[in-house]
């Protein structure tokens, strides 16, 4: 059974996190893909093509991609490279402390250039992705002309 993994699951967004996958067959050539929602409802995606290792794994982090948004060694490449659906579009986070962005990880067999809904990935799973830390506070700052927030650690 192939499972894709995220560790930690939830992180702010400036750390770095380990993407996994495992039970695939050795030398098996995927697709990785990294999709979010942003608060339009924009999608914005990456992909990435591995080649398993003898051991039926893939991580990031160790193996080059083949191909895809990036190629070479990026450990954080699949949340790097994220790019709209529509163009001229720009991935911003505007309630930091609300709420993450939750980016959704996929695997699938061989290269999946597309997005048809008919193909079903063989794993997949979700990381948060936060732009505050539990127990900052937001303070919004209105002096004459200048605007601004300053966040106040716990």
């Amino acid at each position: 059974m192939v499972e894709v993994t995220v560790t930690p699951q939830s992180s702010l967004a400036d750390r770095p996190v380990q993407i996994r996958v495992r039970g695939l067959s050795p030398c098996q050539l995927v697709t990785l893909r990294a999709w979010l929602k942003d608060e339009q409802g924009e999608c914005f995606q990456s992909r990435a093509f591995f080649r398993a290792d003898g051991a039926g794994a893939v991580d990031p982090g160790l193996h080059a991609a083949l191909g895809g948004s990036y190629s070479g060694v990026w450990p954080m490449g699949l949340f790097w490279f994220l790019q709209p659906d529509t163009l001229f579009r720009r991935l911003v986070k505007r309630d930091v402390a609300g709420s993450p962005f939750r980016v959704r990880l996929e695997v699938f067999d061989g290269l999946c250039l597309g997005t048809d809904p008919r193909e079903q990935p063989l794993a997949s799973c979700e990381a948060e992705r936060w732009y505050v830390g539990p127990g900052v506070q937001r303070v919004p700052i209105r002096e004459g002309r200048v605007r601004g927030a300053l966040f106040l650690p716990p």
